[in-house]
């Protein structure tokens, strides 16, 4: 995974938006205006997503290149560094996990804005 193809990947995903809303290098993926994903263009390529606390903790645990999140909820938010020890193929699974995991906590007539789109 390279940041042309997480990129592409995100905005695929229906009504999805980016911006800089820290600074001009922490780009931010987010659904109905809440984020899903976050990564900084500076540095080696990692991931900041949100996952269901109990398979955050697996995560961690089971890979080491997946951590806490850095200023993030560390029970919500795992950072991944995409150095090759992860398949892309998991990358996008959990990618697809926050996605969903914050569509599903927008209010219903949000969710349903998004549905009709």
């Amino acid at each position: 995974m390279n940041i042309e193809s997480l990129r592409e990947y995100c905005l695929s995903k229906m009504a999805v938006s980016e911006d800089f809303p820290f600074d001009e290098t922490t780009l931010v993926f987010k659904v109905g205006g809440k984020m899903f994903l976050l990564t900084d263009l500076s540095g080696d390529l990692s991931i900041s997503v949100k996952c269901d606390p109990e398979m955050a903790i697996s995560l961690r645990e089971q890979y080491p290149s997946v951590i806490p999140a850095y200023h993030m909820n560390k029970a919500h938010w795992n950072t991944i560094y995409i150095d090759g020890s992860v398949p892309d193929k998991l990358l996008f699974d959990w990618i697809n996990h926050s996605y969903d995991l914050v569509v599903s906590g927008l209010p219903l007539r949000i969710r349903k804005s998004l549905l009709s789109k």
